[in-house]
């Protein structure tokens, strides 16, 4: 097979008979493109071969993983991909319809050293993607991902023999089993479960229910168009629609799930949302209790009470900023010894024996559940009001293309870098800037998307936030290839 192309037009005789792979489509640590447009079969093919010889140079046991989420088009891009790693002399492990977690899951249960999870995430329908990994539980570094990247654009693989297909959907049940193996909750919880009719709708209500939940599924049917809302667990519809179905049922909070199952977001017995780093503050509060002098890891999306929190204080636990992204993150809380770690997004990362150190939105919902369980007598809303107050903005966006977006984010940085009022900086993932008063900003390139990301916090007002907020919207405003800023919604 020839090397990629890049210049190949869709419904096209090219590209039935040429491979099709933009390089845009690698990214930090995995790998999205826009089915059709930006890859086709062919490329997923040469993606295989290019990671089955990846594999074989670092000296990693040939055996591999492979799951695919629920889309219309991932089984036909999984397969593709399964062919060139076949042809890359693999053995390949195929665990069929899975969320992401299991997949990891699958590396131990089945002693294997490396994963191909084809999923989008929370991305919208017509995005497809590869998250990877060759020592469990990591996934790709941007080193690994930028030697894949070379394989496969030069065309550098290498056909091999040895190779063999094994139909592993068994370890479905197993993950399930593995899941729900500890003892029943005794205290009797009425949940939502909201899982937008992707993948986790297979999983959640069957994992709640086996640990004693009284269940009430929200969109858990499978459907690939995702009629009602994008599961996503930060997207403010899903969120909506779990907050008007826990008063309708009564329920004591809702769990919600993102597409491939690696996320979790909360609405609380009295319908609000809580973001996930403040769920993050709760479950460090209440792991930090039990654990002395607990270290944990929140990306640098995350709640300044990370530091701040008198609670954690008294504790005598400590909160690390690092980089936002699962990979980072996930390599970064095990290499610290860390108890934990949080993403603002719902992805966290519980280090043994709490998990094996990689993101699972059900063990995050089970531990949730037994946060509530040792706090008898308090509703969800109870302790999230316990937190000190802070007005923060939820995860926006301004578009910016992937070729520009990390210099534009380094220009910011340098913008806040000579603001005088700015009385501390964390540059390893753009810019989080800081007041005296503990308000803050953040602006950093997407690693998924064409986008910046924004992020603003304070702890003394609303107004006090909103004037972070403008002075980000105002710096973003002088850069032509930076479109308008997300709308803060109203409270």
């Amino acid at each position: 097979m020839q090397p990629p192309r890049q210049d190949l037009t869709a419904n096209s005789r090219d590209c039935e008979r040429l491979p099709l792979v933009k390089a845009s489509g690698f990214r930090e640590y995995d790998a999205r493109w826009l089915i059709g447009s930006e890859i086709n079969a062919l490329g997923f093919r040469a993606l295989g071969l290019g990671l089955g010889t990846l594999l074989h140079a670092r000296g990693v046991r040939l055996h591999i993983v492979v799951g695919h989420d629920y889309r219309s088009y991932s089984m036909d891009v999984k397969n593709a991909l399964i062919t060139g790693l076949l042809g890359a002399g693999c053995t390949v492990y195929d665990i069929g319809l899975a969320v992401t977690p299991m997949a990891y899951f699958a590396q131990f249960d089945l002693d294997v050293p490396a994963v191909a999870m084809v999923t989008a995430s929370h991305n919208e329908n017509g995005w497809t993607g590869v998250k990877m990994g060759m020592e469990r539980p990591f996934t790709f570094s941007p080193d690994e991902m930028s030697a894949l990247k070379d394989i496969v654009l030069g065309g550098k693989w290498a056909e091999r023999s040895g190779r063999q297909l094994i139909d592993a959907q068994d370890v479905a049940q197993r993950y399930v089993n593995d899941l729900t193996k500890g003892p029943r909750l005794t205290r009797r919880l009425k949940v939502v479960v909201a899982c937008g009719n992707g993948t986790a709708g297979v999983f959640a209500p069957q994992v709640l229910a086996a640990v004693g939940c009284d269940v009430v599924p929200l969109d858990c049917e499978l459907d690939y168009t995702f009629p009602n809302y994008n599961p996503n667990p930060e997207d403010l519809k899903m969120l909506s629609a779990a907050s008007r179905a826990v008063a309708q049922h009564k329920a004591d909070l809702a769990l919600c799930f993102d597409g491939d199952g690696d996320r979790c977001g909360v609405i609380d017995n009295e319908g609000n949302a809580i973001f996930a780093d403040k769920v993050g503050v709760l479950l460090a509060r209440h792991f930090a209790a039990a654990i002395k002098d607990a270290l944990f890891i929140a990306d640098v999306k995350s709640t300044g009470l990370f530091e701040s929190d008198p609670v954690l204080k008294a504790l005598g636990a400590r909160c690390e900023f690092w980089k936002t992204g699962h990979s980072y993150m996930k390599r970064h809380t095990a290499e610290r010894g860390a108890v934990a770690g949080f993403e603002k997004s719902g992805h966290y990362f519980f280090q043994p024996p709490l998990g094996r150190g990689y993101d699972d939105g059900l063990l995050t919902a089970l531990e949730i559940l037994r946060m509530l369980e040792r706090t008898p007598g308090k509703s969800m809303a109870d302790l999230y009001r316990e937190l000190p107050q802070t007005w923060g903005t939820p995860t926006m966006s301004a578009h910016c293309g992937d070729g520009i977006k990390y210099e534009i984010a380094e220009r910011v940085t340098e913008h806040f870098r000579a603001d005088t009022a700015v009385t501390a900086l964390i540059t390893i993932n753009g810019v989080r800037f800081s007041f005296a008063d503990g308000s803050w900003g953040l602006v950093r390139a997407s690693s998924n998307k064409p986008e910046l990301v924004v992020v603003c916090e304070s702890p003394i007002s609303r107004r006090r936030m909103m004037e972070v907020v403008n002075a980000v919207r105002s710096q973003l405003a002088t850069y032509p290839e930076v479109g308008a800023l997300q709308q803060v919604p109203e409270p």
